[in-house]
């Protein structure tokens, strides 16, 4: 099977792919590129497309405040030929939506005060990442610390946000359920889709499975 390439957008997307992808053990990824923020992945997108004419690419980036996943991605891609073996997958608004979904994972890191305020549709949420670090307020100490940023700091997250949800998201096994993308406005995937390019290069690929909620 021809190893694949994962592109993200930041470090706690880069972990989610990871703790994802160890559900399928017969993948094995050739390359791993994030260079902060999404457009670097727009700027690229061409190049992603080149690539996954031979070998598959997955491209995970977050919604933010775009219409919809559809519309991401044909603003994303414009005139240019979508190859199956390009994986373009949307969280829907941001990739903390995904972990806001496991609420026993949340509670566990933030504290028993969040059992009864997670969001049962993170997916809905117009900004995750506000709704995880108004939760993290009463969170103990050194999680507190770590989420959020001191008063009168520039960024809203503490200097420690990526360190700990990764760790979160790799070693307590967040994520075993993350809610589905949307690949058409107002329209829910059904998780699996069946993966079956038609390889000119190389004629023995085997078709395989991917979440499409990665």
């Amino acid at each position: 099977m021809l190893p694949l390439t994962v592109a993200t957008e930041d470090e706690l997307s880069e972990a989610v792919a990871q703790r994802r992808l160890l559900d399928f053990p017969s993948l094995e990824v050739g390359l791993w590129l994030r260079r902060g923020g999404n457009g670097y992945l727009r700027s690229r997108i061409r190049k992603f497309c080149e690539m996954a004419r031979h070998s598959p690419v997955l491209v995970i980036t977050d919604l933010d405040t775009n219409t919809c996943p559809a519309a991401l991605c044909r603003t994303w891609l414009g005139n240019l030929s979508h190859p199956p073996g390009l994986l373009l997958r949307v969280a829907v608004r941001e990739v903390e939506a995904w972990l806001l979904a496991d609420h026993d994972a949340m509670v566990a890191l933030i504290g028993k005060h969040a059992k009864g305020r997670m969001p049962d549709n993170p997916d809905d949420l117009h900004d995750p990442k506000d709704r995880l670090l108004e939760l993290a307020k009463r969170a103990p100490r050194a999680v507190r610390l770590d989420l959020r940023a001191e008063a009168g700091a520039v960024a809203r997250q503490g200097l420690g946000y990526n360190h700990r949800l990764c760790a979160l998201v790799r070693y307590r096994g967040v994520l075993n359920g993350p809610p589905n993308d949307r690949p058409a406005c107002g329209e829910r995937s059904n998780g699996l889709e069946q993966y079956r390019p038609d390889w000119k290069s190389r004629s023995d690929f085997r078709p395989m499975k991917l979440l499409v909620k990665l």
